[in-house]
């Protein structure tokens, strides 16, 4: 296989994936709810997709290393998802996600002036999300969300959206270090397009909703990616990415009954 076709392969694979988690998870917010579309949401979807291409093309000491990028723009995640939340109560789609994405950058651009270590990106990504947390209370609702039957033209819509940001990013993020390509990888593609077609299709106050729960559950996936970095080496990429998927899925799984919990005893 020539380079280029791999390439083309790898962005095919990419687009596919993150398309249908992003169909999928929408349809569940439609059905669901806030809540769970937001742990949904939070799963390693286009990240996930971006990582399976790098264990294709780089040793288990890249990914290792990628990992850590990963780690620290996480909370960066949190920050963009806060920032939707604040600006989709008032605004329309595109100041909202447009705004949201440009803080997003810069916390990227930001991070690649410091060296970071296993430890102070977790030490980082925990005094994010405290805030972000905390500061997302307000947008934090249970909103119900009408019923909705997806066409076949809405379903390509979507998949198009996702396919659009996947082409950007791959492009961009093409033949860079470890570190940047791991922080990347995380480029909120499939958020963003889950926070549009959730604004068009059911208003900026759900939106925020689910923006706003996605706090927590990215906790998980940082975790997740946690485990890829020491595991990676030692026991092989594969196995540490099924590792860190099963780490986020039980962060997710935790807070599912939290909340159940919860709502049982009150």
């Amino acid at each position: 296989m020539t380079p280029d076709t791999f390439f083309l392969a790898g962005l095919v694979l990419k687009m596919a994936m993150t398309a249908t988690i992003v169909v999928a998870a929408t349809l569940v917010v439609e059905r669901s709810g806030p809540f769970i579309g937001a742990l949904v949401a939070a799963l390693p979807t286009s990240a996930g997709a971006a990582y399976i291409i790098l264990a294709l093309e780089h040793p288990p000491e890249f990914i290792s290393a990628s990992a850590i990028g990963t780690i620290a723009v996480n909370g960066i995640g949190a920050v963009f998802a806060l920032t939707f939340a604040a600006l989709s109560q008032k605004h329309n789609v595109a100041v909202s996600v447009g705004l949201a994405l440009a803080v997003w950058f810069v916390g990227a651009m930001l991070l690649q002036t410091v060296t970071w270590t296993p430890f102070t990106a977790v030490l980082l990504s925990a005094g994010v999300f405290t805030f972000t947390i905390v500061a997302g209370t307000r947008f934090r609702t249970d909103s119900g969300v009408r019923s909705a039957r997806a066409t076949a033209s809405d379903i390509a819509m979507r998949a198009l959206i996702v396919s659009v940001f996947v082409v950007v990013v791959t492009a961009a993020s093409h033949r860079i270090g470890s570190f940047a390509s791991g922080i990347f990888a995380l480029f909120p593609v499939a958020m963003a397009s889950f926070f549009i077609i959730l604004h068009t299709r059911v208003g900026g106050e759900v939106a925020a909703a689910v923006a706003a729960h996605v706090q927590a559950p990215l906790i998980g996936l940082g975790l997740g990616f946690l485990a890829v970095h020491y595991l990676a080496v030692p026991i092989g990429v594969w196995w540490s990415y099924a590792a860190g998927l099963a780490i986020g899925i039980a962060w997710n799984a935790l807070i599912w009954m939290i909340r159940a919990v919860g709502r049982t005893t009150a």
